[in-house]
């Protein structure tokens, strides 16, 4: 295939580039060209979509694959320039679409949200700040927007949280690089809890996958497939590690109290019987999105055992970087301190 990817060297792209060229693809890039050294073989488009997409309008490709559209604004502009030049197009969306994660086994018809059209209007291409504050909603209206002006030729792909080397958010990472230094880890709520995440690189064959046979339509993506606890996670990456970690299961109750941030100090986590949000429910279901329609077009998932190898190489390679998530070792000691003393 002659295959355009929007973005391609940060994270996902750049696993979606290396895959693609693997299996024999044509690739055209298209960003800012922050890291042109990376593909130097792979014809790079430099510009910024958000001022200029004349470099498009020349192309024609098989599939275009955008892995950083996150404000209507952007993607209506985007889609309209590609509509006739593509005959595919995968949105990387998120499972941040959805209202909320209350209930369990979420699928893909389930409500999103949403914006008015004045929101929409003053957002534009977004600040940072105005991206992260809706983030689940620009995304929702981002698939409209695409579907809008390529009916029935978008495959919207609702990813779950995105693992693997070159994580620059570090939220795996955190417990892979935490665990490995040992001792008393301090870990959130009940060890039963399920977790769900995607390795990229799995993200990326499969998006190849579906990109090829040309299938369109609104998929949950995230994993493992088979489920996997918070517990089973942390002990793997003792074990991938040879670490002496001492895991702590503190209440989340206990947590909240000392106002330990779910999901950015303890990632992976999202109190089940706290609602995050006052006069809301708990978001039992944050980690029991439904992926049943994307393993009929056959999702594979590797190992949970190879991903935190891989991600252990990597995090080791970069040891002098301060980490982006996860609790600070002073904080969490006093927090470990005062658990133990309650208990």
């Amino acid at each position: 295939m002659k295959i355009l990817v929007i973005g391609g060297t940060r994270f996902l792209g750049r696993f979606i580039v290396e895959e693609a060229l693997k299996q024999g693809h044509e690739v055209t890039m298209f960003n800012r060209g922050n890291h042109v050294d990376l593909f130097p073989q792979v014809e790079c488009l430099i510009g910024d979509r958000n001022k200029d997409l004349s470099l498009l309008e020349a192309g024609k490709w098989d599939v275009a694959i955008d892995t950083c559209g996150y404000t209507p604004k952007s993607i209506a502009e985007s889609t309209r320039v590609l509509a006739d030049k593509v005959d595919h197009y995968t949105f990387i969306s998120s499972i941040s679409v959805y209202k909320d994660w209350i209930p369990t086994d979420i699928k893909e018809d389930y409500p999103v949200q949403s914006l008015t059209e004045k929101e929409i209007e003053e957002i534009s291409y977004g600040t940072q700040e105005q991206i992260n504050a809706h983030y689940g909603a620009l995304k929702a209206e981002c698939e409209l927007a695409a579907e809008q002006n390529m009916p029935n030729k978008v495959l919207h792909v609702r990813s779950g949280l995105l693992v693997g080397p070159h994580d620059y958010s570090d939220r795996f990472s955190y417990w892979v690089d935490r665990v490995a230094e040992g001792g008393e880890v301090l870990a959130p709520g009940r060890k039963e809890r399920e977790i769900q995440y995607i390795d990229a690189r799995d993200m990326a064959l499969w998006i190849l996958k579906m990109a090829d046979e040309k299938i369109t339509g609104t998929f949950n993506v995230t994993g493992p497939t088979t489920p996997v606890s918070m517990e089973d996670y942390l002990n793997v990456c003792k074990t991938v590690s040879g670490s002496d970690a001492e895991f702590v299961w503190a209440e989340e109750s206990f947590l909240l109290e000392q106002n330990v941030a779910p999901w950015t100090e303890m990632p992976l986590w999202i109190p089940e019987e706290h609602p995050l949000v006052e006069g809301s429910e708990p978001w039992r279901g944050a980690s029991s999105i439904s992926i049943e329609k994307a393993l009929q077009h056959r999702l594979e998932v590797r190992s949970v055992e190879e991903t935190v190898k891989d991600v252990r190489d990597w995090v080791a390679s970069k040891a002098d970087e301060e980490r982006k998530a996860g609790i600070h070792r002073e904080k969490e000691q006093n927090v470990l301190n005062a658990w133990k003393t309650r208990a």
